[in-house]
């Protein structure tokens, strides 16, 4: 597992294609892959091709709102062949690993599948008014997203 590049920014929507096509991701252009690229671990097969990947954005505490350093976990994908295999389950924990290095004291995500493998890693349902505020502006609840955290 690594940092993307932003000359993956279209292996990355394509790898997410089939994810948004399915309801799953929101769609993203190329170009917010590329600007975004460093937020990205991926996931990379013997061929060079994208397996995985999961963006990690972080967002500063906000004392006036009584928010903590926190991240989200977004665009969380495993090619369907890799399904299975624990790829999602290793990238999950390289985004723990990082988002504590980073010193984040939550981590939060939506997800409209079941969220078994988010449960299993310490996630709990919550509400978007405890996330950073631009992410939880940005929810669409016609998506039926379920929101769940991490606390340290």
């Amino acid at each position: 597992m690594r940092t993307a590049r932003p000359d993956e920014a279209a292996a990355l929507a394509a790898l997410s294609r089939p994810f948004v096509r399915s309801g799953a991701l929101r769609e993203r252009p190329v170009s917010l892959y590329a600007a975004h690229a460093a937020d990205f671990l991926v996931l990379r097969a013997p061929d060079g091709t994208l397996d995985g990947c999961v963006g990690l954005r972080a967002y500063p505490a906000d004392p006036e709102e009584g928010r903590e350093r926190a991240g989200v976990v977004y665009n969380f994908c495993v090619a369907a062949h890799r399904q299975g295999s624990g790829a999602g389950a290793g990238l999950l924990r390289a985004v723990l690993a990082t988002a504590h290095a980073q010193s984040l004291d939550a981590l939060f995500t939506a997800t409209t599948g079941g969220a078994g493998l988010f449960l299993r890693y310490g996630f709990t349902p919550t509400t978007a008014h405890r996330a950073p505020r631009p992410w939880a502006e940005s929810l669409d609840p016609r998506r039926g997203a379920r929101v769940l955290v991490r606390t340290w």
